[in-house]
C-alpha cells in the first residue's frame, strides 16, 4: 500500500475537504451542513482541518470547530474515512485533544447502514485514545410544535450579579444528572465548576439580559433559565432547579418560560440538548413539545 500523507489544509485548499466523495451517512454532513459555509464564518479554519491523502485521493478528513472569535478549536465534529486505519492515523497525528461530537439520525442503531457508520467512528476514536462520555438527544422546536401556556407558578427576574449566578449554578450541581457536569466535579471544586459553567454561558453571543432567575410566590429561589443564541440558532442555553425546590415540576415551567422568551425575541426555531440518561428532563422536552431531531455521541480524551 502506498504511503499516507496526513496534514492540515493550507489557506486556499478548502476545496480538498469536499473532494472526499463518499456519501454522508452520519455526522453533521448528513444533516445538510456545508463545510464552506462555516469556513466562511471562521468556524472551520484551514489549520484546524486535517486530511489524509493517498495517491492523490483524500481518504480521511477531520474538521475541528469553534466560534468565529475563538483562538483554539472547541470540538471535533466532522470525521470521515474510507479505511479505519487511515482515520485512526489522522486522529493520532492531529494535535487537538478536544471532545468529539458525532451527530447521528434518531434511532440510528435500528438502521444497519447508520449503525455501521456510527460504530466505526466510535471505535476508531477509541483506538485513537478517546473514551465515551455520554449520549445526548438534540431537540428542535418550531411553531408547528405548539407553544404551551406559561404555568404562572414562578416569577422571573434578571440578576446582573455574576457572583449570584455562580452561587445558583453551584447549588444546582448537587445531584446533577448531566454527565459533563459530573465530570467537571471530578476535576474541579464545586465553585470552580460553577465559574467554568458561567464562562460557558457567557460564550453565547446572545444578550446577558435574557438570563432569568426564577422565584416562588413566597420569594424563594427556584432555579435559573438561560435563553441563548449560538452561532446558528436560538438555543435553550441552560435550565436548572435548585435542590430545595425539586419535586415540584419546575423544570417544565423553566423550559416553557425559556421557549416563550426566545419566541418573543423572534425565534422560529429553538435547539436544545439533554443527556439520553436524563429521563426527567427528556420527559419535560416531550411535554413542552420538543421532538428529537438528532442523537449525539460524545467522546473525549
Amino acid at each position: 500500500m502506498s504511503s499516507l500523507d496526513i496534514r492540515p489544509l493550507n489557506p486556499g485548499e478548502e476545496h480538498l475537504f469536499d473532494s472526499y466523495l463518499r456519501p454522508a451517512v452520519v455526522g453533521f454532513g448528513a444533516f445538510g451542513r456545508v463545510y464552506a459555509d462555516l469556513a466562511a464564518k471562521n468556524e472551520y479554519r484551514p489549520e484546524w482541518t486535517w486530511i489524509a491523502v493517498r495517491d492523490g485521493e483524500v481518504v480521511a478528513r477531520a474538521a475541528w470547530w469553534a466560534g468565529p472569535t475563538d483562538t483554539e478549536p472547541m470540538t471535533l465534529d466532522w470525521f470521515d474515512f474510507i479505511d479505519e486505519a487511515d482515520g485512526e492515523a489522522l486522529l493520532k497525528q492531529a494535535p487537538f485533544k478536544v471532545e468529539y461530537c458525532l451527530a447521528l439520525p434518531g434511532g440510528w442503531r435500528n438502521d444497519p447502514v447508520t449503525l455501521a457508520a456510527g460504530l466505526a467512528r466510535i471505535e476508531v476514536a477509541q483506538r485513537a485514545g478517546m473514551k465515551p462520555v455520554v449520549e445526548r438527544y438534540r431537540y428542535t422546536w418550531t411553531p408547528e410544535c405548539g407553544l404551551p401556556e406559561r404555568p404562572g407558578r414562578l416569577q422571573f427576574r434578571e440578576e446582573p450579579d455574576d457572583a449570584v449566578i455562580v452561587e445558583v449554578l453551584q447549588a444546582i450541581q448537587e445531584g446533577s444528572l448531566d454527565a459533563h457536569k459530573v465530570a467537571d466535579l471530578k476535576r474541579m471544586s464545586p465553585e470552580q465548576a460553577a465559574k467554568s459553567e458561567l464562562e460557558d454561558l457567557k460564550w453565547f453571543p446572545s444578550p446577558r439580559e435574557w438570563w432569568k432567575l426564577a422565584y416562588t410566590p413566597e420569594g424563594e429561589l427556584a432555579g435559573i433559565v438561560v435563553p441563548s443564541e449560538n452561532y446558528a440558532a436560538p438555543v435553550v442555553g441552560f435550565i436548572g432547579v435548585v435542590p430545595a425546590q425539586r419535586g415540584h415540576g419546575y423544570a417544565y415551567d423553566l423550559l416553557v418560560e425559556c421557549t416563550h422568551l426566545l419566541v418573543e425575541q423572534g425565534a422560529d426555531q429553538i435547539l436544545a440538548d439533554t443527556d439520553a440518561t436524563n429521563h426527567p428532563m427528556a420527559a419535560n422536552f416531550r411535554k413542552v413539545g420538543y421532538p428529537i431531531t438528532q442523537e449525539r455521541v460524545f467522546l473525549d480524551y
